[in-house]
């Protein structure tokens, strides 16, 4: 049974961090690359960040260059994002993704909201 399950959303004030977890289980996690995406009410998904199956390999959404860190654990099922000096505008429901050629699996999201 595949899952994807994060954590570590909640409320902060602007300028606050927040680090984010998704914990994976069945299936070749080292295999998959893994990326964050976010969604805000009556806003598109997008792409916050992603790695490459080894780690290796990073890439960052313009709008957040700078002042998240994406990370992950191989050993440990794990995909880490790190978010510092957070905004207003980055809050927005916050979801895992496992992507290897057509598999393409979802976590249910972690809630992340910025406001003073």
């Amino acid at each position: 049974q595949v899952q994807l399950v994060e954590s570590g959303g909640g409320r902060v004030q602007p300028g606050g961090s927040l680090r984010l977890s998704c914990a994976a289980s069945g299936f070749s996690f080292s295999s998959y690359s893994m990326r964050w995406y976010r969604q805000a009410p009556g806003k598109d998904r997008e792409l916050v960040a992603s790695i490459s199956s080894a780690g290796i390999v990073t890439q960052y959404a313009d709008s957040m260059k700078g002042r998240v860190t994406i990370s992950r654990d191989n050993a440990k099922n794990m995909v880490y994002l790190q978010m510092n000096n957070l905004k207003p505008e980055d809050t927005a429901v916050y979801c895992c993704n496992a992507v290897r050629n057509w598999d393409d699996y979802w976590g249910q999201g972690t809630q992340v909201t910025v406001s003073s």
